[in-house]
């Protein structure tokens, strides 16, 4: 049936949000995508800093950003204090230097529990599809769309999409976890 297409689509961005959700949690490393959830207000419009500065990474644990435009420094700066990135910018007038101190233990513990409850949001997401496509075969069922057995046939494919689904996210935030405590 190419009903499924629909819900394995849906499944499938709910993996790819998690992925790039998980992006953006630091492992002690300096990594760009953590700058991914901010944004600076810039004439009047929020706007993600990959989008009006240079970033670089000159060693593994630090970030520089350099703005095309020096006025907004000021604005990038407050930004990334009032996120909670949990670091302290230094500005130099000319760029923002972001220095990544090695995790602490209770910081990483931290992190895990993060990630989980990412995993688990990602979970219930996948679990509110199967519900919606259950919902859209029942009612064919009722219209006469579909018959008894094309219904239990479909609950049962939607149910292994699902179970597959739930697996990936398991990996996804697994390797996480384990990139998180590995450091």
């Amino acid at each position: 049936m190419s009903d499924y297409k629909e819900f394995e689509h849906k499944m499938t961005r709910t993996c790819e949000a998690l992925t790039t959700t998980l992006a953006t949690i630091r492992a002690g490393r300096a990594n760009a995508a953590v700058l991914d959830q901010i944004y600076v207000e810039y004439y009047g419009v929020p706007t993600p800093i990959q989008q009006m500065a240079t970033i670089a990474t000159p060693d593994p644990r630090s970030l520089i950003i350099a703005p095309w435009d020096h006025s907004v420094l000021k604005s990038i700066e407050k930004a990334i204090l009032a996120s909670d990135l949990g670091i302290n910018p230094q500005n130099d007038g000319r760029a923002i230097r972001l220095v990544f101190p090695p995790l602490t233990e209770e910081r990483r513990k931290d992190l895990v529990k993060q990630t989980k409850k990412y995993g688990e949001e990602s979970k219930v997401a996948i679990r509110n599809i199967r519900r919606d496509a259950i919902e859209k075969f029942k009612k064919q069922q009722k219209a006469s769309e579909m018959t008894e057995d094309d219904y239990k046939i479909a609950e049962k494919d939607i149910q292994k999409l699902t179970d597959d689904f739930i697996k990936e996210i398991d990996k996804i935030t697994e390797r996480k976890e384990k990139e998180l405590t590995e450091i």
